[in-house]
């Protein structure tokens, strides 16, 4: 267990997968974009080279050009009358399955037929029912559709069953690649389940070779097999329950696998034939469920391999756990895909709370597979789609919070040597347990002062309790190998911690950002002073005249200079305070041998989106009076603002608390990081750009934030650089 976990920073040496593009749904069909778009499902023309995928906020498919994968263009949206919930491609039709439903006791749906190239509905078919997915046969004679007819959650907290059941509809193709909507066969699913027999509930459909349908009943935590051709139900049985130990099965601010969770139900989501004899479950866990695995089944019902805790660990590993948005169900493995790639069977699993794809080997029958490599997607990776004629994947990422919604393109590079792919870039090593160190939310950094390449990060308020984190920079990945609480008279505390800095003579000054305007617990901005193993030392609270001026955008990074006496502790407010003219922002000196204070002014520039706001994020000092700072905005993408900026102190006194004026500093721009970060991340930028650190050798590192996954897709970007002048590494 301990060396599969291992391997989630390192691929397999058959090959590995690398993020090329990023293509955001709200630039598709309109100049500005458009307010609200997402990615559910996509599907492919036949040559792979034009995605076409659905977007539900918008009530219309989308096509993608990708004849270059490496630049996916828009191509335009098709107007849908209603809610499409899944496409299928054959040749210049994709076929639409649209939810027309309005009330759930009377689901009603269609069936389109779009020619994509034309952008225009050439056919339809009555559903009598609320589709949910579509799929083809082997020789693409017929589609089968799922009619879900989902329950209505707002009756009786969403208790089956719920009337009219779903059942599989098995529609005939015509010459010229036409549906015979006269020729329609619905097939009950009724009387299968123990959970609710007379409310099937179906999910997902995939057909294998010989024409053998797997259909999942999620809520009924049931699999059964439909022979397409005879049109009915040949066997069916349970996913089963699973018992998963060592797992975070709380959600209370802290990422710990101490729980032991028994007999849970699968409640398996999308379903995928690896041969015609066995297939896959993604075990989201949705309604009653949690069991947060992969489930290999054969068509007999037999379990021939389970992932058991294996991708919430792999999660916690990688920073990604979605400790608040999992509900205490984990990484909900959702979404399914299966390709060869070379000679290699590979199958792909979303991990919808997690923003990760995990990649894993097929090794035949009897055999357990093998782990390739964890992907980053953006939040919500609903549809998977594996192109193995071009060497790509394509992610649909449904959630339009934050970075935008889109399609995540990955190219395949077959290789046999030992190749590290750019993503992970920090990894945890394990716990005195054998467990992986939970983290997430880095907020600040800094560096030792003895030894290269050796780093310090802190988490912020998405955590409960404040943790350190002692990061080995000295190989890539990065790996956490020891993780501090703080903690205060032998009590774990929480601060929003937004910057750290370490001592010479050891120890750490910690830098926590106020919130006055907080209704229930109003906090004050604060200098922390800590020991080497994490214990307050001292709290610094900032000058009342100052306190009184302060904002919800408070102190966000700290620096250190001298020692002893000598010692000086400096920390950069992120926005204006009341007091500050606009475009301008405070720079702070604690000398802690007197206790007095002074201060300067920072210009801030301006931003480059409108909406957008710019603040700096962390402060290095370069000597006793040039410091870099973080400058961002609170933006995604490669037009955001990232760049570090470089301010001196040097022949400028400070005001103190209190005065009438202060003196304004001049800045120059150090480094332009936005591309730097679109390159590192595969086209993806995130907008916390928050921790800056310089090592004893000069070597320069900076992280983003991931919020602990929540409003964000969790990935974690480590920059390095020899000096500010050299290319990244």
């Amino acid at each position: 267990m301990v060396a599969l976990l291992a391997s989630a920073a390192t691929p397999s040496h058959t090959g590995y997968f690398e993020r090329i593009a990023i293509f955001e749904t709200f630039r598709n069909g309109s100049e500005q974009g458009v307010a609200r778009s997402s990615a559910e499902i996509v599907a492919a023309s036949d040559d792979g080279r034009w995605l076409i995928y659905t977007d539900s906020p918008r009530r219309a498919v989308g096509v993608v050009d990708l004849r270059d994968p490496a630049r996916p263009r828009p191509a335009g949206i098709i107007e849908m009358p209603g809610e499409p919930t899944s496409v299928a491609v054959h040749g210049r039709h994709a076929w639409v399955v649209v939810d027309q439903t309005v009330e759930h006791h009377q689901p009603q749906g269609l069936l389109l037929v779009v020619d994509w190239r034309a952008r225009k509905v050439v056919d339809r078919c009555n559903l009598y029912g609320q589709p949910d997915a579509i799929a083809w046969d082997p020789k693409r004679r017929h589609a089968v559709i799922v009619i879900e007819n989902e329950r209505d959650e707002k009756i009786d907290k969403g208790a089956l069953p719920q009337y009219p059941p779903g059942n599989l509809t098995i529609v005939p193709v015509r010459p010229g690649g036409l549906p015979d909507c006269t020729r329609m066969h619905p097939v009950g699913l009724t009387g299968l389940a123990d959970v609710a027999p007379s409310d099937p509930e179906p999910e997902f459909v995939h057909v294998n070779r010989q024409g053998l349908a797997v259909v999942s009943l999620q809520e009924n935590n049931h699999l059964a097999l439909v022979d397409v051709r005879r049109r009915a139900v040949v066997q069916h049985f349970s996913a089963g329950v699973a018992d998963v130990q060592a797992v975070d099965g709380k959600t209370d601010g802290q990422i710990s696998l101490a729980d032991t969770l028994s007999r849970i139900p699968r409640e398996p989501d999308a379903v995928v034939w690896l041969d015609d004899n066995r297939f896959v479950t993604a075990n989201e866990g949705d309604w009653r469920g949690g069991s947060r695995g992969v489930t290999m089944f054969d068509r007999q019902g037999r379990i021939l391999w389970d992932s058991g805790a294996v991708l919430d660990h792999m999660a916690v590993r990688l920073g990604h756990y979605p400790e608040k948005r999992s509900r205490a169900k984990g990484v909900e493995p959702e979404g399914l895909a299966v390709g060869t790639f070379g000679k290699q069977r590979l199958f792909f699993v979303g991990l919808e709370r997690a923003g990760l794809v995990a990649v894993w080997r097929d090794e035949g029958p009897r055999r357990d597979p093998t782990f390739v490599q964890m992907l980053p997607t953006l939040q919500g990776p609903e549809g998977l789609l594996a192109l193995p004629q071009r060497g790509l994947l394509v992610v649909a990422s449904e959630v339009d919070k934050g970075h935008r919604a889109g399609l995540s393109i990955y190219r395949w590079v077959p290789t046999t040597a030992n190749v590290v792919p750019r993503y992970p870039m920090i990894v945890s090593s394990d716990d005195e347990r054998g467990l992986p160190i939970g983290w997430g939310a880095l907020s600040g950094l800094t560096a030792d002062p003895t030894q290269p390449a050796r780093l310090w990060a802190v988490s912020d308020s998405f955590f409960s309790h404040t943790h350190l984190y002692e990061i080995d920079a000295t190989r890539h990945p990065a790996r956490i190998i020891r993780r501090l609480t703080v903690t205060r008279d032998g009590q774990a505390v929480g601060y929003d911690a937004e910057g750290i800095a370490r001592r010479a003579q050891g120890g750490f000054w910690m830098a926590s950002e106020g919130n006055p305007d907080a209704k229930d617990t109003p906090r004050p901005n604060l200098l922390v002073r800590l020991d080497d193993e994490g214990r307050v030392m001292q709290e610094v609270p900032l000058p009342e005249v100052w306190q009184r001026q302060a904002t919800r955008f408070g102190l966000e990074g700290v620096a250190v200079t001298g020692r002893g006496d000598d010692e000086r502790v400096w920390a950069i407010v992120q926005r204006e305070w009341k007091d500050d003219p606009p475009g301008h922002v405070k720079l702070l000196q604690y000398h802690p041998a007197t206790g007095r204070w002074g201060a300067w002014r920072v210009p801030l520039s301006q931003p480059r989106r409108q909406g957008a706001w710019v603040g700096m994020s962390e402060i290095v000092a370069e000597d006793e009076q040039t410091f870099v700072l973080i400058e961002r905005d609170n933006q995604y993408g490669p037009d955001a603002l990232k760049q570090l900026v470089r301010v001196s102190v040097r022949g400028v006194a400070p005001a103190e608390p209190g005065a009438a004026s202060m003196p304004v500093l001049a800045k120059t721009v150090v480094r332009e990081v936005t591309h730097e970060l679109a390159r590192l991340g595969g086209g993806m930028v995130p907008d916390k750009l928050e921790g800056l650190a310089r090592d004893i050798s000069g070597h320069w590192y900076a992280v983003t934030d991931n919020d602990g996954v929540d409003g964000s897709n969790g990935e974690t970007l480590l920059l390095r650089w020899p000096s500010l002048d050299a290319a990244p590494r």
